[in-house]
């Protein structure tokens, strides 16, 4: 394919690109203006300020759009887990959460007690 081809052939891509977006976006406006309308309508219905809405928006839109997702959508991701157990001859510790490692189920099927590797809090 000659190059000009190839050049005009992209342009006109493009082109229409950028009418789909227009008319992609001249879309959304319709659709939201009736969803707007109602809005107002609701805040005139309950006296509703701008400012409660922004502080409203501002509590729960902020925590949603500043903190990175978490499996539980509560909260932002949490600081390190304090070590629950301790080995005492290897020094391998475990917060305690998720699955034992294999040195506590090897410990346990040998018949010794989990609660025997718990760190001593100071």
């Amino acid at each position: 394919m000659p190059r000009q081809n190839y050049a005009a052939l992209q342009a006109k891509i493009e082109k229409e690109i950028e009418k789909l977006k227009k008319q992609a976006q001249a879309l959304q406006n319709k659709k939201r203006l009736p969803v707007i309308r109602s809005i107002i309508k609701s805040m005139k219905e309950y006296d509703i300020t701008p400012e409660e809405i922004t502080a409203a928006f501002g509590k729960r839109g902020a925590s949603k759009t500043a903190a990175p997702k978490t499996t539980s959508g509560k909260r932002g991701p949490r600081g390190p887990v304090p070590i629950k157990y301790r080995h005492p001859e290897t020094g391998d510790t475990w917060t305690g959460r998720g699955k034992a490692p294999r040195w506590v189920t090897d410990a346990e099927a040998t018949g010794r007690k989990r609660e025997e590797f718990l760190v001593q809090s100071t």
